[in-house]
């Protein structure tokens, strides 16, 4: 297997850490980021990999993370976006936007369009961790992107899961002929410490007994999908575009295949991060 550069964010605990770890034992180099400096450097230190910080709910922190990563990394040919979670009550972001949609899907936008020269020259592969929640609570309106209108976390969260996938879709038809492939995927219901700040119902299932009756999953398990999307060919093992669970290529929420709305979605997150892409 040839070895690969592979930029991973969230890499500093649950599903990420541990695709982080098999990555680099299957000879892969890894470029690690993370939100706290502390967890991110113990698991880069292990790794031997170098790593950067970055807080997705400021924007300017990810905009400084793609310089770095231009200046530092001259080919990354796997950009895993794995950073994410559910939340409480409504909270914005210092940049004005609802921390769960700038958390999973704004700050991964910025920071995949910014790096988008490097991508390209390298042929890279894009993987948005996604969830199973798109198709559960996810109702897509793009007049209302922050739920401003009746705010659930489970519907936030929904949201930026679909909006994960409408990404993914339009990354496809924009830059499928350059050389670049993008696909969405559920890692499983995997029991970790993404739901532990959220007042939703599935944090008694992340973070209670009751997650052995829920058939959670452990993180190595969860980081299957990552690990098998990295490792192997788009267009040959893996469609481009699409999204998978468990290695197959699956079925999710109908609004995915509504083309006009994966272009006016590109476009609006474009505006919502000040980005003329």
């Amino acid at each position: 297997m040839a070895s690969k550069t592979i930029v991973i964010t969230g890499a500093s605990d649950g599903i990420g850490e541990a695709a982080a770890r098999r990555l680099t034992r299957d000879g892969h180099s890894l470029v690690l980021v993370g939100r706290s400096p502390e967890k991110t450097k113990r698991v880069a230190d292990e790794l031997g990999a170098p790593y950067y910080v970055a807080d997705f709910t400021r924007l300017a922190e990810v905009r400084q993370l793609a310089a770095q990563l231009e200046l530092s990394v001259p080919r990354i040919d796997v950009l895993v976006n794995n950073a994410g979670g559910i939340f409480g009550e409504r909270n914005r972001t210092p940049d004005g936007y609802e921390k769960t949609l700038q958390v999973n899907h704004l700050a991964p936008f910025l920071l995949t369009t910014l790096l988008m020269p490097t991508l390209i020259s390298s042929g890279a592969s894009v993987l948005n961790t996604s969830s199973i929640a798109a198709s559960l609570f996810g109702k897509m309106d793009i007049d209302d992107l922050n739920n401003e209108r009746k705010f659930s976390s489970n519907k936030a969260y929904g949201d930026a899961k679909l909006a994960n996938i409408l990404f993914t879709k339009e990354l496809h038809r924009r830059y499928s002929a350059d050389g670049l492939s993008a696909v969405a995927f559920h890692p499983g219901n995997v029991k970790t410490a993404f739901a532990s700040n959220t007042t939703s119902l599935m944090r008694f299932i992340y973070r209670t007994p009751l997650g052995l009756l829920a058939g959670l999953i452990s993180p190595e398990q969860g980081a299957d999908n990552t690990v098998w999307l990295a490792e192997t060919t788009p267009g040959v093992d893996w469609v481009s575009g699409e999204y998978y669970e468990k290695r197959v290529l699956s079925t999710t929420n109908p609004q995915v295949l509504d083309e006009k709305l994966a272009a006016a979605f590109w476009e609006r997150s474009a505006e919502m991060v000040a980005l003329t892409v």
